[in-house]
């Protein structure tokens, strides 16, 4: 047994030979555990690691046990383990990389000062065709689906639509809406302002917890802002309500000022700024 004093000596030589990277590891260290586990809450890799513990636990049953068979197939299992795990683990991984591609580290990009006032010029455009168009097509009970690209590029979602590259506005939406419309049933895509690409096809989300209320067109535009930092716009055909998906979760009841100030919050970078201001700031500076 370990003396009180043998205890204190332990402690003393830990904590000299304790060095300022040593507090710097464990920071960042215990900062990517956070990040792993609030990660595991908001997707299915939860479940996953349910699943893995419960064999780990079969394993050691069986080695306590002796079920020779069980133990062979258990160690089989964990062997190739890596592999099992890249495969299982495939859309969490592919979802987490690209987060950390948009991350503020990695932004190398380089506009000029017209090229990003043109854009947002462009966006300006958009959002009033946006907020124009979706309170009609939600009186009128059209389904709509209008996916907003951010910083993930949707080069491999384009290429399954029609690609229009268009000014976007409130009449030619409605068109591309219109129940008899050779587009109506997929996606339309805007890309840096510009309605880019309409009847596109988007990943379903398989998110189990979703309402059975909730149609395709809400699971597409789900599995839409799950997979990519995309915002995505829905229009519902059967009770005409207005929904909106980003970052992986659905708000629902939208009007059209409620739109615009997300929109605008969202996309223009102006609105951004001032949202960081305080309140005395942005008043003076009105």
């Amino acid at each position: 047994m370990i003396s009180f004093s043998d205890a204190w000596l332990n402690l003393v030589n830990v904590v000299k030979s304790f060095r300022p990277t040593d507090v710097l590891d464990i920071l960042i260290t215990s900062f990517l555990v956070y990040k792993l586990i609030t990660w595991a809450k908001v997707t299915r890799t939860g479940q996953l690691v349910k699943g893995l513990l419960a064999l780990v636990i079969a394993y050691f049953l069986a080695d306590w046990m002796q079920l020779q068979t069980m133990k062979y197939a258990m160690q089989y299992l964990f062997s190739n383990g890596l592999i099992l795990l890249a495969v299982i683990f495939q859309p969490e991984l592919r979802t987490a990389l690209e987060r950390v591609g948009r991350s503020r580290i990695s932004k190398l990009e380089l506009f000029s000062h017209q090229e990003e006032k043109s854009v947002d010029q462009q966006w300006k455009t958009a959002i009033g065709a946006i907020c124009e168009a979706a309170p009609v097509l939600s009186r009128q009970k059209t389904g709509a689906l209008m996916v907003i690209e951010r910083k993930s590029r949707l080069g491999e979602i384009i290429k399954t639509g029609t690609i229009i590259d268009s000014v976007p506005s409130m009449e030619l939406i409605g068109n591309i809406f219109f129940h008899n419309s050779p587009l109506h049933d997929g996606a339309m895509i805007l890309r840096d302002g510009k309605l880019y690409a309409a009847g596109c096809f988007l990943p379903l989300s398989d998110n189990y917890d979703i309402s059975k209320q909730l149609g395709t067109r809400h699971r597409a535009a789900l599995g839409m802002s799950e997979n990519s930092d995309a915002l995505v716009i829905v229009v519902s055909e059967e009770n005409g309500v207005i929904s909106v998906a980003l970052e992986g979760k659905l708000t629902r009841g939208y009007d059209a000022e409620m739109l615009r100030e997300l929109l605008e919050k969202t996309l223009l970078p102006e609105k951004k700024a001032e949202d960081k201001k305080p309140g005395f700031w942005r008043a003076i500076t009105k």
